[in-house]
């Protein structure tokens, strides 16, 4: 019944929130959003109290049950069932996230432990705000939710449709403490509302803090006789060079040359340029203020590197056709494997992941043993360093709906996968089939085939409360690093995770209550910011700054500039005029 009634409510909510939320093509901006939240006010908080009602309703029902609703001996005197969200990342040649070797490990484990049984729904990665939107909406989303955007869950939260987790992390705290020793009360108490005490999610930790890196063809620099590029103009430099020798490098296939490669994505794809361009001694309160887009669009200095991007477009050095392919698209990495590629910006260790099918083994099985991306630092700052923003100890958001009715069982399997020995098994398997161990403790992963095959690094899809390698002994886990990405020459793993770490620099947490300005629009905003960094890339130089700026004045009308007052107002409503948040 608490489904169905929920669904009713959430799909009238969201029919009218659903565009700004993410739904299809859809780029309204805020100022329709705002209106249509504020038409579901009344029943938002009619919900909230019924569902807090109901919420309480399995305790009542509990007290006529003898095992007190609870456990006997550690375990569920009768069965309870769970529904897992996991991401599908749709891998070509990869194992079903649903039902795989890791999988029955889990369900097998959670059985055994708590007699709990466990079923996995597969959401797409790319889609992901908007299938949670429809489950949700529809009364089906999965009991564990996971996302990396928050301003989703508040959405859904404002709407009744999200669980507070505070009673239950602390209720419950004796049976959780593997849960809460790896994360921690800063984990766990992040998404905290101060004026509430709310806890719409829990933060999951990232073992490693590693975001970004450049990666520069280091065959290419040998071949021309180029050192690596330690300055913005050294990398210009290389690529030119890159450019013009198009046929030494590439033969009969110069006309595919494309010196530096990014994607729709500019605000990621351009990360340590755009952020070698801020200030270095920027405050907490400024880095807040324009912190909602964490692609920096309405950061300062973020403009001039844009311009920087929109130069070399003009200047044939940048792929021409990087707009036209979308999220999940292929295009891009194939063009890399096929070795056509001089340097991209990604993931700090991009090239290496995904096994066999990893950019650096295509690279070395279809054009030379010897080619490799190496990572680089090159791109300085104004006092001459390499700033660039690592994660903080945060990662995913885990929820659970209001129509989650087994908040224990669900409690018990984040307990269950934040065990130590079950993330080391999650992430490494069985030894001789998914990795060997090496003297002095190192753990060498290897490839994998069918069920053991793992679609995500480190199998963080299933430990979604750990993201990065997190063996049971911390020494291991730091000998294993270069050896945890199969076929790859250790090196380039050693390199490319000194290069993330320097002058690496995170977010401090700010916790100044629920920015309302904010609800239901982060899809819509990420979309419009895309398309403003897009088309102020592909201009015409003589045309760049009224593009960019046409395109940023729609961003802040189209919600920006609310949120941004918001923040700057609670901001000063909590800190006063505190410019520096403490370490």
């Amino acid at each position: 019944m608490k489904k169905k009634l929920l669904a009713v409510l959430l799909a009238a909510s969201m029919t009218l929130s659903l565009a700004a939320c993410g739904g299809g093509n859809d780029t309204k901006g805020g100022s329709e959003s705002e209106s249509s939240n504020a038409g579901t006010e009344q029943s938002a908080e009619t919900e909230k109290e019924s569902s807090s009602e109901e919420a309480e309703a399995p305790t009542e029902e509990a007290a006529a049950d003898p095992s007190n609703g609870e456990l006997v001996d550690g375990k569920f005197a009768e069965t309870r069932k769970i529904v897992v969200e996991v991401y599908d990342r749709g891998n070509d040649g990869g194992s079903d996230p649903t039902n795989n070797m890791y999988t029955k490990y889990i369900q097998d484990g959670m059985m055994e432990r708590y007699n709990v049984e466990v079923e996995f729904k597969g959401v797409s990665r790319w889609t992901e705000v908007e299938d949670i939107n429809n489950l949700l909406a529809a009364g089906d989303a999965p009991d564990i939710c996971v996302t990396y955007s928050y301003p989703t869950i508040q959405t859904y939260a404002a709407m009744g449709g999200v669980q507070d987790l505070s009673g239950y992390v602390e209720d419950y705290k004796e049976l959780l403490p593997n849960l809460w020793d790896f994360l921690g009360e800063t984990n766990i108490y992040w998404d905290k509302e101060p004026s509430t005490g709310a806890l719409y999610a829990i933060e999951a930790r990232r073992a490693s803090t590693n975001r970004i890196a450049t990666f520069v063809r280091r065959d290419w620099l040998e071949k021309l006789n180029i050192p690596e590029p330690t300055t913005r103009q050294e990398f210009e430099d290389m690529l030119i060079a890159f450019r013009d020798n198009a046929e030494t490098l590439l033969g009969a296939d110069a006309d595919k040359m494309i010196p530096f490669s990014i994607s729709y994505d500019v605000g990621w794809r351009a990360a340590t340029i755009i952020e070698s361009f801020r200030d270095p001694d920027i405050t907490d309160r400024e880095n807040y203020i324009n912190g909602f887009d964490d692609r920096g669009i309405t950061q300062e200095g973020t403009k001039e590197a844009i311009r920087l991007l929109n130069k070399w477009y003009n200047d044939n050095l940048i792929w021409k056709d990087f707009a036209l392919y979308g999220s999940g698209d292929t295009t891009e990495g194939d063009l890399q494997k096929s070795g056509y590629v001089g340097a991209f910006i990604g993931n700090w260790d991009d090239p290496f992941r995904n096994g066999e099918d990893s950019v650096q083994l295509n690279l070395e099985r279809l054009v030379s043993p010897d080619a490799a991306y190496i990572a680089v630092d090159c791109f300085e700052d104004s006092k001459g360093g390499y700033t660039k923003y690592a994660y903080g100890s945060t990662d995913r958001k885990i929820f659970f709906p209001t129509t989650n009715d087994e908040p224990l069982a669900s409690m018990l399997y984040l307990e269950f996968i934040t065990t130590p020995e079950v993330i080391e098994y999650l992430q490494i398997g069985d030894e001789g089939v998914t990795h060997n161990k090496l003297e002095g403790g190192a753990v060498e992963v290897i490839a994998a085939t069918g069920d053991a095959i793992q679609n995500s690094g480190f199998n963080l899809d299933y430990t979604i409360t750990c993201n990065g390698l997190q063996l049971v002994d911390d020494e291991a886990t730091k000998k294993s690093i270069a050896y945890s990405y199969s076929g790859i020459a250790p090196e380039l793993i050693e390199k490319a995770d000194k290069v993330a770490n320097t002058d690496a620099r995170s977010s401090k947490n700010v916790q100044v209550g629920t920015i309302e300005a904010e609800e239901g629009i982060g899809t819509a905003l990420g979309e419009k910011r895309d398309i403003i960094y897009d088309n102020a890339v592909i201009a015409p130089v003589d045309s760049f700054d009224q593009v960019w700026d046409d395109g940023v004045a729609d961003y802040l009308k189209s919600g920006g500039q609310a949120i941004m007052d918001e923040r700057a107002e609670k901001w000063v409503a909590t800190y006063g005029d505190v410019d520096m948040l403490p370490e």
